[in-house]
């Protein structure tokens, strides 16, 4: 259920569009994908090792403040909590878009269509308040269900693979280096996810153990259906097609059981949108959870409200509720306000509060590192945990990068508006224990 809950957090809505925006790269886009999996796996292994050593529920909270005090961990779990209501509510309005395709009737008025993204919100929460037991049972059903047409194309596809499909190598005219660095800034969110095992570490048996695995098989798994994926796609639809597909799945499936795009093309149109909705709900289920254990482990400590706190058959109930009222707020003003624009700054804010943990994990593991802390680190892997922990790194910046000037701006005011909360909480934290 961990490796299902970290697959079904990295795999949202995004891969059913992947292949047709990278699509104008050319090929090498499939270079791209290959250095980004091997960021993903080294982060991947320094969360596993992080989770060894400290197996909290928390994940990157607890790695920062652990070894940089609490306004690092404070930091932390701020940004965090910031990149999962956000998101919800993004996954939600995504997931309204393929429901339109299931049933029409939606898409003729705003208000149905903000009926089903509060819906597709709130099913999720409700699951959640049933306990850990229920969301881990319906991430695996998730997961299964949607990788099944998923794999349909990323393995059944390379049956009808042709080649002459592929298009040109390079298609910008840009140098190789210059084609990869933009075809991954298009891909680097795409391994967003990887904590999530670690963040929840307090409810997985034995995390110490456990959690490291899950991670590894979770981000694994991700990225071969990425990588298999995205190749079906290029060698079932002609290049020129591809890249100004809206629906290139659904594409490749008409291009593997309909040849003149009639009856294949009905029914992997419905294929496809019910895979992205059972995806998406998923990913909502998984992250809903997240959003609520990081604000819990912060509140133990006295860095979030005590609200945060109140736990009830394993999930923190106050999280999930708090969690699901602000994206529905969030949903709301999408619909009503008529300001698209606006929702898609904050949508792409949360790129940037998102690698923020990243940052602060792996410069946690590098501290325990270089600090000699023989408690926390194994000194027979210490080369491989540094050359980890710096190749993490170095992706985690990556992903800085690629959120763009705009996003890191604008994300660092959403940081410093925490500055104010946390000032607020340590000087109640002062008083309590004067």
């Amino acid at each position: 259920m961990a490796t299902c809950l970290v697959m079904g957090n990295i795999i949202g809505g995004g891969i059913f569009l992947l292949p047709a925006s990278v699509a104008p790269f050319g090929t090498i886009s499939l270079v791209a994908f290959g250095v980004l999996t091997a960021g993903a796996i080294a982060l991947a292994l320094v969360f596993g090792r992080l989770a060894e050593r400290l197996p909290q529920t928390g994940g990157p909270y607890v790695y920062a403040r652990a070894a940089f005090g609490d306004f690092a961990g404070f930091l932390a779990a701020w940004s965090y909590w910031i990149t999962t209501w956000v998101s919800n509510a993004a996954l939600a309005v995504a997931a309204v878009g393929y429901l339109r395709v299931l049933f029409p009737a939606i898409g003729e008025h705003k208000a149905a269509m903000c009926l089903a993204a509060l819906a597709v919100q709130w099913l999720p929460a409700l699951a959640n308040l049933a306990g850990t037991r229920y969301v881990g049972t319906v991430q695996l059903v998730s997961t299964v269900l949607k990788f099944t047409p998923l794999l349909l194309v990323a393995v059944g596809g390379l049956f009808f693979f042709d080649p002459a499909n592929l298009g040109p190598f390079r298609a910008t005219g840009q140098s190789p280096v210059g084609a990869v660095s933009a075809a991954a800034a298009i891909l680097l969110f795409s391994y967003l996810g990887v904590e999530s095992a670690a963040v929840s570490a307090g409810e997985v048996r034995d995390p110490a153990r456990n959690v490291g695995r899950a991670t590894i098989l979770g981000t694994v798994g991700a990225a071969a259906v990425y990588l298999l994926g995205t190749l079906s796609v290029f060698g079932l639809v002609p290049h020129d097609k591809l890249i100004s597909s809206q629906a290139p799945f659904t594409d490749a499936v008409n291009a593997m059981f309909s040849a003149d795009g009639g009856a294949g093309g009905t029914w992997g149109g419905v294929l496809v949108a019910c895979a992205a909705v059972i995806s998406m709900v998923g990913a909502l289920n998984g992250w809903t959870l997240l959003s609520a254990q990081t604000p819990y482990a912060a509140a133990r400590d006295g860095l979030f409200p005590k609200v945060f706190e109140t736990k009830k058959r394993g999930v923190p109930v106050a999280g999930v509720l708090v969690t699901a009222v602000l994206a529905s707020g969030l949903t709301v003003y999408n619909y009503t306000a008529g300001s698209a624009g606006v929702f898609e700054i904050l949508v792409l804010v949360t790129t940037f509060t998102a690698t923020v943990p990243y940052l602060l994990s792996t410069a946690a593991q590098i501290f325990f590192l270089l600090s000699g802390r023989s408690d926390r680190v194994h000194r027979g892997r210490l080369v491989r945990d540094g050359v980890l922990a710096a190749s993490a790194f170095a992706f985690s910046m990556w992903l800085v990068a690629g959120s763009g000037y705009a996003a890191v701006y604008q994300g660092t005011l959403f940081l410093f508006a925490g500055v104010l909360v946390h000032a607020a909480m340590s000087a109640r934290k002062a008083r309590v224990t004067a």
